[in-house]
């Protein structure tokens, strides 16, 4: 065999994971549709644009973006941990870093590794305060909070922040090439 139709044992940072064009175009407009839904919920959340956020419930007026969410889960199975949680300072600010985060790091396609990580437990929360077959869904099981797991881990692992992304100037960086979880 020559060089050029040997296969490659290892895919180098180079190589495309998906080989169509049109592939890669579509996961980089999902990735980039996904984190303009968490950037915009950020923003709501943080200015009251009057979206799901009144302006007088907004987050820099005083508000907390978590109380609504949580006390409205509050009668399901973790109902008294998410009563508890609702309205807490520090995961008010936890929560606002994430939406914000993963907002960011999807739409640049930068850091997908980690917020795999965080978009991941996140959602593992959002399906856990809205359990399915507590609160009588139509579904007993699922929830769309499952594709928002599945699509945050499926990201990194196709390289999705390369399409329409600025993960290959990002992994040139030394801290990333030293620390490649930052990838």
């Amino acid at each position: 065999m020559s060089a050029l139709t040997e296969p490659s044992a290892t895919v180098s940072t180079t190589d495309h994971v998906v080989r169509s064009i049109a592939g890669r175009r579509v996961l980089a407009a999902l990735r980039i549709v996904i984190g303009f839904n968490f950037l915009w919920s950020f923003l709501d959340k943080a200015f009251g644009l009057s979206y799901s956020t009144a302006p007088e419930s907004a987050w820099f007026a005083g508000g907390s973006p978590t109380t609504g969410y949580l006390m409205g889960s509050s009668d399901g199975w973790f109902g008294p941990l998410w009563g508890a949680l609702a309205g807490n300072a520090f995961v008010d600010v936890l929560f606002m870093l994430a939406l914000f985060g993963l907002g960011i790091a999807a739409i640049s396609g930068a850091g997908l590794r980690i917020a795999a990580g965080a978009g991941g437990l996140l959602a593992v929360f959002f399906y856990l305060s809205q359990l399915p077959i507590a609160s009588g869904a139509t579904n007993p099981v699922t929830t769309a909070h499952w594709y928002y797991l599945l699509l945050f881990l499926l990201f990194p692992l196709l390289d999705a922040g390369r399409t329409w992304g600025v993960a290959a100037i990002w992994e040139r960086f030394g801290f990333v090439e030293r620390n490649p979880w930052l990838r």
